[in-house]
């Protein structure tokens, strides 16, 4: 018989620099030891340019990048199954063609 693992009690605190702002625009750039996920406002000034600002970036291990992309996944789900399917395909007015950041 295995001895029983008990999970750690987590304890979610906020730091005195702790901040929260919303992003409409992630770039991931990887390499061996990390993920980057840089996040910014991407807004229109015509049908022909876009410009992001970016105003934060944050490192996470590969094996964070993973435990993430399965949350992500599974509250994706949850989402879709409540309000419907979500189209990554812009809606009014024609936005130029290319990768989703």
């Amino acid at each position: 018989m295995s001895p029983t693992v008990q999970q750690p009690q987590v304890n979610l605190a906020q730091t005195p620099d702790y901040r929260e702002s919303y992003a409409n625009s992630v770039q991931v750039r990887v390499s061996v030891w990390d993920f980057q996920l840089v996040f910014g406002l991407a807004s229109s000034e015509s049908p022909e340019q876009v410009t992001i600002r970016n105003h934060q970036a944050v490192y996470l291990s590969p094996q964070q990048a993973k435990a993430l992309w399965n949350v992500l996944g599974q509250n994706l789900a949850q989402y879709e199954q409540a309000f419907g399917t979500l189209n990554l395909e812009p809606q009014g007015p024609e936005l130029p063609q290319g990768p989703v950041n």
